[in-house]
């Protein structure tokens, strides 16, 4: 019955502890000049520029592989993918770093297999031995419209995207969709999740914070985490929560005999997020 469900997971200080950017621009040793571009052109478009000058400098990609290798990430999120994997889930990733990053990490954790999608900014290396990052949204050419224009950077609106898995998604049958996030990139997303579906916001970061205030325009159920510990737990138990409530459905239109669902004993899901009205 897993297989109905979709977890959909930000990278940035949600696999990870912190933000991929700054951990690779603050270890090689760039973040004064990462400051001084930063007013100057947009996120996506500062990255590109920091790695013609990272490399002009002398460093190699092996170099960036050897620091993206180190980033930190709670002992409880791997452990917590391999759960959801084995439990038949569909995992997926979308993310405002870039494929570069996100395929190195995962590498690295032995995780790679475990997702079959990731939407990201493109990240590659050229001709040259250069890491490029392109933006997911042509911004220059083709904006993506989001009209939540103070939460989606111009490279990425996560909603657009998230609307276009529901589409492919609805080909399927039905499916359920927990979401986990941080940033503000990730408010728009939540938007989008219907009812039967799951957001996962991080307690006291910019996104628990939107949903706080606009608690009103989500149709998902919420539940906050803090850490890698309290991430895996609640997750574990909203998928649980997803099997056991199918497999009661399911019952019920089967003759006594026929039925094979049994309830196990599990511990209470933490409470929905408690926001004010």
């Amino acid at each position: 019955m897993a297989g109905t469900v979709v977890v959909v997971f930000d990278l940035d200080k949600t696999i990870i502890d912190l933000d991929s950017d700054n951990w690779l621009v603050d270890e090689l040793g760039f973040t004064d000049l990462f400051n001084h571009l930063l007013p100057t052109m947009p996120w996506n478009s500062v990255m590109d520029k920091m790695m013609n000058e990272i490399h002009a400098k002398g460093k190699k990609i092996e170099d960036i592989e050897e620091v993206l290798r180190r980033t930190p990430i709670h002992p409880r999120i791997v452990p917590a993918i391999k759960s959801a994997y084995a439990l038949g889930c569909e995992l997926r990733i979308v993310s405002d770093a870039n494929l570069f990053y996100i395929e190195t990490i995962l590498k690295h954790h032995g995780i790679s297999e475990c997702f079959s999608e990731i939407y990201s900014n493109p990240g590659y290396v050229d001709e040259e031995g250069r890491l490029r990052i392109r933006p997911y949204h042509d911004f220059h050419s083709s904006p993506h419209g989001c009209n939540n224009i103070n939460v989606c950077p111009p490279n990425m609106c996560k909603g657009k995207i998230i609307e276009m898995i529901e589409g492919s998604l609805g080909k399927e049958g039905k499916k359920r969709m927990i979401y986990l996030g941080d940033g503000a990139g990730d408010f728009c997303p939540s938007l989008k999740l219907k009812e039967g579906d799951f957001m996962m916001p991080r307690k006291d970061f910019p996104v628990w914070k939107l949903i706080t205030e606009n608690r009103m325009l989500l149709k998902a159920e919420i539940h906050e985490w803090s850490d890698g510990e309290e991430l895996e737990r609640v997750l574990l138990h909203l998928i649980n929560k997803i099997i056991c409530t199918e497999e009661e459905e399911e019952s019920q239109f089967l003759p006594a005999a026929e039925t094979k669902f049994q309830q196990t004993p599990h511990e209470a899901l933490p409470k929905a997020i408690p926001v004010p009205f």
